[in-house]
């Protein structure tokens, strides 16, 4: 059952942040953000499917690292072509590194040749918070029941050095693969590393 808590914007008066509590193996909280296209998106909206979250900030050398190499384009579109839905995330606030307007959103997953499902500005930081986003990668897997599976880093060594990318364990990559085998993800959380989100 999907945890009936709902960010600030849904409910006048709620203090979204006062609900942060994104535990793997919970009801993933429950959020409404709106995309570079204008579309509205609510989790529940994906019942049944796999949806990975990736807060991201294309300032961050830690992101960087991720997409310069190419590592987190490959696994966005080897997931999406599973069926997996992936939404990133830009909490930064406006005036704060990271910020970016839908076009300059759309500009830069068309430059890097990234395939996200969607990419949802948050600049209220109200998502970010419910989920306890802290970090630029920070990952967050949510299975067809809205139980949030993983929670943590992309991967096992915390650098901003592409080259470190061949020998760290690929945590998200592996819990998806681990995921639809429909077996228990062994590394459920993990610590974030990268830049803080910029609220």
């Amino acid at each position: 059952m999907w945890k009936s808590i709902a960010v600030a914007g849904l409910i006048a008066g709620l203090n979204a942040s006062a609900y942060a509590t994104a535990t793997v193996g919970e009801p993933a909280p429950e959020f409404a953000g709106t995309d570079t296209q204008g579309k509205q998106h609510r989790l529940s909206d994906y019942r049944g499917k796999t949806v990975v979250l990736e807060w991201t900030n294309h300032d961050c050398p830690y992101v960087r690292k991720h997409y310069g190499s190419g590592n987190m384009q490959a696994q966005q579109k080897a997931a999406t072509d599973a069926g997996v839905v992936w939404l990133s995330i830009i909490s930064s606030a406006q005036g704060k590194q990271g910020h970016v307007r839908p076009a300059q959103a759309d500009a830069l997953t068309e430059s890097r040749n990234a395939s996200p499902s969607s990419v949802i500005l948050d600049t209220s930081g109200d998502i970010g918070r419910v989920y306890g986003a802290k970090t630029t990668p920070h990952m967050y897997i949510v299975n067809g029941d809205g139980t949030l599976v993983y929670k943590g880093g992309i991967d096992s060594i915390p650098t901003s050095n592409p080259d470190d990318i061949a020998n760290a364990k690929q945590y998200v990559k592996v819990a998806l693969d681990e995921l639809a085998a429909g077996q228990p993800i062994a590394d459920a959380v993990t610590r974030p590393y990268g830049c803080s989100v910029k609220y």
